[in-house]
Parts: structure tokens; sequence; C-alpha cells
């Protein structure tokens, strides 16, 4: 109860007590927002805790060491070595044909035989008068034994027979050239010609490709040039016969660089005896070069890059216990500096040790301290000579 003054009038409280009051308000007010904030982080901390983000799926891979072999790749195209569109020199209509499309022939096999009828009749005329001037020579000779004629008149008759032996010889090259004959042996392709076509010189009536062996053909950059030598070992792989690789031999190489791409050509000789290559088919060309060498591998589906270089994840033990007490897996990011490649393989010169458990899918959503699941029952392709599949 306040107390009244002599004119009756009360007391107002003093500074003093009134400051104590404010002061005692406000270290309520401050330590309650204290207290709430500290309650509202270990809430947070609680929330964060019991949502978790899950394991990330992942799959894995020992990395080891192998023994590579280098090589050089090309591409390149198959070519017979011996091909060409089988023509006629001169006019004439088809009489016959004397193959089928995709036989087999020899050398100098008849294919197609024109009509001669006029240039036999013709040679037979030349052969008639050649035997005339013959008869007319050995006449003439008896004759200058017994000094009835000159040396002149027989000379004239010798030029004369030989005159019409040639018009004979022509004539008979003339025929021949109604018979076409493959150049050497080899198999037809497909013809669409037909007797009693006429053809023109230059008319094709059929291809024809020796097909063993064939010749790859390929060109390699300037410095890949003394890698390479004449008789040096060579594998071609067609997608025509995925399973299959053939081996054969650099045949010649040129002598000069093309001045445009800089590339060298390379001809290599590849054995045919089944005829599964076929001129102009694309094949992948592989030469061993070097000694053999050993590379710790990864797939190449384990490297990741960003702007500070190439990493790869790892699986490792992150020293804690699921509910069932096995260990718990966590992603680790590591730099490493990647080499050549072969296949679905690269090379890892340095950053990574032999033996460590390679992550080589799912890396897009890992970062450092990942939880990590494991399942390989799909992995990514490891396969240093991967071929094409038709799936």
């Amino acid at each position: 109860m306040n107390a009244e003054t002599p004119t009756g009038k009360k007391k107002k409280p003093s500074m003093t007590r009134r400051m104590i009051i404010m002061l005692v308000v406000v270290a309520v007010v401050a330590g309650a927002i204290v207290g709430f904030n500290a309650f509202k982080a270990r809430m947070i901390r609680q929330f964060m805790a019991s949502n978790a983000a899950p394991p990330a799926t992942v799959t894995t891979l020992t990395a080891e060491v192998q023994e590579w072999q280098p090589q050089i790749a090309a591409v390149g195209s198959l070519r017979a070595v011996r091909g060409v569109d089988v023509t006629t020199e001169i006019a004439g209509m088809v009489r016959s044909l004397h193959f089928r499309s995709g036989d087999e022939v020899k050398a100098g096999q008849l294919l197609v035989q024109l009509n001669a009828d006029a240039d036999a009749a013709q040679l037979r005329s030349l052969q008639a008068a050649a035997d005339l001037a013959a008869s007319v020579l050995e006449r003439d000779r008896a004759q200058l034994a017994a000094q009835a004629i000159s040396q002149a008149q027989v000379d004239a008759d010798v030029a004369d027979l030989a005159s019409k032996r040639a018009l004979v010889a022509q004539q008979q090259a003339t025929l021949e050239k109604k018979s076409i004959r493959a150049p050497f042996a080899g198999k037809i392709g497909i013809t669409t010609v037909n007797p009693g076509q006429y053809l023109n010189p230059g008319d094709k009536i059929v291809t024809l490709q020796a097909l063993d062996p064939v010749y790859a053909d390929f060109s390699l950059p300037q410095r890949q040039a003394v890698d390479i030598a004449v008789g040096q070992v060579v594998s071609v792989a067609s997608d025509a016969h995925p399973e299959d690789r053939f081996a054969g031999r650099v045949n010649a190489i040129d002598p000069r660089i093309d001045t445009a791409t800089r590339n060298l050509m390379i001809e290599a000789a590849v054995p045919n005896p089944r005829r599964a290559l076929v001129p102009g088919m694309f094949v992948d060309v592989r030469i061993d070069t070097g000694e053999k060498k050993r590379y710790l591998t990864v797939p190449q589906t384990a490297i990741t890059f960003n702007p500070y270089g190439a990493t790869v994840f790892l699986a490792q033990d992150s020293g804690k216990k699921d509910a069932q007490g096995n260990p718990v897996l966590e992603a680790r990011q590591v730099f490493v500096k990647p080499g050549p490649t072969r296949g679905d393989q690269v090379a890892i010169l340095d950053g990574l040790e032999p033996g460590a458990t390679v992550i080589t899918s799912g890396q897009l959503k890992l970062k450092n301290g990942t939880p990590l699941v494991v399942n390989n029952e799909v992995v990514p392709a490891n396969d240093p000579n991967p071929r094409p599949r038709d799936e």
C-alpha cells in the first residue's frame, strides 16, 4: 500500500524498482527466445535423423591389374584382290549365257557367246584366200627353180601370202572377242543380260570378284606411321559376323601421306576361304603394337567428369552397423588420372589402388558419405573386346 504524503497524495515507485522489473521482464523474454530456438534446433535434428535419405543402390567392381596389348584401331573397307565388271569389247547380240548368277568360275571359262555367224564366214573366206596365196607361192617357186619367172614375182607372192594370213589372224581375233571369257577365277555376281539382247562395247555383263584373299584398306594418322610395317599381323571384324575376327597381314603401305587428311593409307591381305568377307564391307581393324603392359583397369562407366578432373566413387566401410548388424557402406569420391581405353575398359594411371571397390553405376545420386546398397544383378559392360549384338 502506497504511503500518503502530508498533502494527501500517494508516492510513485522509485526509479530503481522500475528498472529491476524491466530487466526481469527482458531476461524472461530472452530466456524464452533462447529456449525456443534450442527446442526448435533439437526438434529439427530429431526430424532430420528420423528422415535421413535412404541408401543409394549401386553396382560395384574390384579394380584389378590386367595385362594389356597395345593396339591401333582403325576403320576400313574390304576390296577384292581382283574385281572387274565383265564387259564386251565389240558390239553384238547375245546368243547364249554359260553361267548363272552367283557361280564360281575358272580363269578362261566361257561366260557369254555373241552371235558370230558373219564373222565366222568372213574368216573362212579369208582363210581360203590365204590358202590360195600359199598355193600360188609354191607353184611360183617351182617356176623360179626352172627359171620360168623372175625372183620379183616370188617376192610378191610371199608378201601377198603374209598379208592374207594377217587378215586371217585379224578376223580370228575378232571372232574370239565374240566369246567373252572370265579373265580370272572368282565368283560371278548377279546379271540382267539375256539371250537376244544387243550389247554395245563397254556394256556391263556381270561383276566378277576373286574373294580369297580380300584386301582391307584403312588409313592411320601420320603419327602412327612408325608403328606399321609390311608383314605386321592385323585383325579385322565385321558386324555381319560379330562372333568372328579374321587374321591377316599388312600387304602394302602407301609411300605418301594424304595432304588433305594427313593420313597414311594401309592395305592388308586377309585370307577368306569361307567367303565370309565380301568386298565393300565396313570392318573394324586392330593392329597389335609394342610389348604388353599392365594397367589397373575399371569400366569406363565408373569414370565421372567435373570441372576439376576425372573422379570415381569408392564403396567403403563407414564403421556403422545396420539393424541386422551388417557393416554400412558409404560413398567416397576420389580424383583419378585415366589412361588409354580398351573396349569397355579404361586404364587408371594414378589415384586408385588395386583391390579398391569401385562404384560402376548409380554415381549421379551420390556424394561423400551417402549410404550404399550394392546390387550386382545387372552390371555395366566390362569387355576388353566388345562386339555388336542384335537383341
